[in-house]
């Protein structure tokens, strides 16, 4: 079967789940896509299991591992989902929030990285499977970010505070810049290289990253807003910003900048400097951008469902994912009330938020992705790879599907008005 055929299969089913989903399940598009992935996983394993015929299941792994997930997000389509939801960005909502957003994004990250290794390596110290701790430091740095698209997706129809939507989304898009550098640290570590944590190399290499990737981000994005500007037809327009989304990912990458900084502040800058007379040009941006979004996202969240395939269940690896569900969420929490009760950011003693903020923190593709870098084999990289599906799977789904009613439930009417910038 050719990589046409799978992709044709793939796009067949996804429409078979939208259609089911809009008539009798209406749930988010992701989730339901997601959902449908894993339950095919099941019962094609299910009947391999069965009819004894585990050379289905071995091809149908293959097939996964060919699909190559990790690499085609890394290298193409994380820079055009993030492109997609940086459009979207608020600026002036954006610039009333910086300082909450950078911090959650920076220190935020750290402090979940930090909290979630420590009680991660002592609870499986714990129950006497013990994991390394520079394992435990790996997992920590995949799982603090928050994902962008899963966000994106959930809080376009929520009824939050705009102010509150910002932060959310502005983290979710900033903090996988930090998260990078954590993740390369802490590979850095696993391979015997102790000083990266010393004499502030972590700290320069956020800096420079971080810092080169937004104005890396920015000069590109002036130049392609300065550009499009002077081009009257909107499918070049459209092209350019196309060409923008791709070029600016892959310069930053072969600079060792921060790729998803500099798309996210080249998508943010394009948006916003686009003429107020140029509502025509804007609203096909948006709907073209709205498009590519939205196709990935199907897509994606469907091959995110049946990378349960190559999944290896060892005893160690069920504890591992048992254990890392909570933590997570533990991590998150420390991580937003933290800086909150430091700093303040117009939190105002509301101790609503930080737990909203939890709720949200949805782990998407980029974990996955993260977890295919670690190229040692074993039971370690076993039980990182399902804790870190355990996760994903379950904030997506559990934490997604009753975030409205969480919402709701937090946020009265009046709430939902709330201002909470500094």
């Amino acid at each position: 079967m050719s990589a046409f055929d799978i992709g044709a299969l793939l796009l067949v089913l996804a429409t078979a789940i939208g259609i089911i989903n809009e008539r009798y399940l209406h749930l988010p598009n992701v989730i339901a896509q997601l959902l449908g992935a894993l339950a095919v996983s099941i019962i094609l394993l299910a009947i391999a299991r069965v009819t004894g015929h585990s050379q289905f299941a071995v091809v149908l792994q293959r097939r996964v591992d060919d699909a190559h997930l990790p690499k085609i997000l890394l290298d193409g389509v994380l820079a055009l989902l993030l492109f997609a939801a940086s459009l979207q960005t608020d600026v002036s909502s954006l610039r009333r929030n910086a300082a909450s957003v950078f911090c959650l994004a920076t220190l935020g990250v750290i402090l979940s990285c930090t909290v979630f290794t420590l009680l991660f390596w002592a609870i499986l110290q714990i129950c006497g499977m013990p994991i390394p701790l520079s394992w435990c430091f790996v997992l920590g740095a995949i799982l603090a970010p928050t994902d962008a698209v899963a966000v994106e997706e959930l809080l376009s129809k929520s009824a939050l505070p705009e102010s509150l939507k910002t932060i959310v989304v502005g983290e979710s898009l900033f903090n996988d810049g930090t998260a990078i550098v954590l993740f390369l640290a802490s590979l850095a570590i696993l391979t015997g290289q102790h000083d990266v944590l010393g004499n502030g190399h972590l700290l320069y290499a956020m800096v420079v990253e971080g810092g080169g990737g937004a104005v890396l981000g920015l000069v590109t994005g002036l130049a392609a807003s300065f550009i499009i500007s002077m081009v009257r037809d909107d499918e070049i327009a459209i092209f350019g910003s196309l060409a923008l989304a791709l070029g600016t990912y892959r310069l930053a990458s072969a600079f060792e900048l921060s790729a998803p900084v500099a798309v996210v502040c080249c998508g943010i800058l394009l948006s916003n400097r686009l003429a107020p007379g140029e509502k025509l040009r804007r609203a096909k941006l948006n709907e073209c951008w709205s498009l590519v979004d939205g196709l990935l996202n199907v897509f994606l969240f469907m091959l995110l469902g049946f990378e349960i395939l190559t999944l290896n269940f060892s005893p160690l690896a069920l504890l591992s994912a048992a254990v890392a569900i909570p933590l997570a969420f533990i991590a998150r929490y420390f991580s937003i009330v933290l800086p909150f009760s430091i700093f303040g950011f117009g939190l105002r003693g509301d101790r609503r938020i930080p737990i909203l903020m939890t709720w949200l923190g949805l782990r998407g593709a980029i974990s996955v992705a993260l977890t295919q870098v670690v190229s040692d084999t074993g039971a370690y990289r076993d039980a990182l790879v399902a804790a870190c599906y355990a996760v994903v799977i379950f904030t997506i789904v559990f934490q997604g599907l009753l975030a409205p009613k969480v919402i709701r439930g937090l946020l009265s009417q009046d709430d939902r008005r709330l201002n909470t910038a500094p």
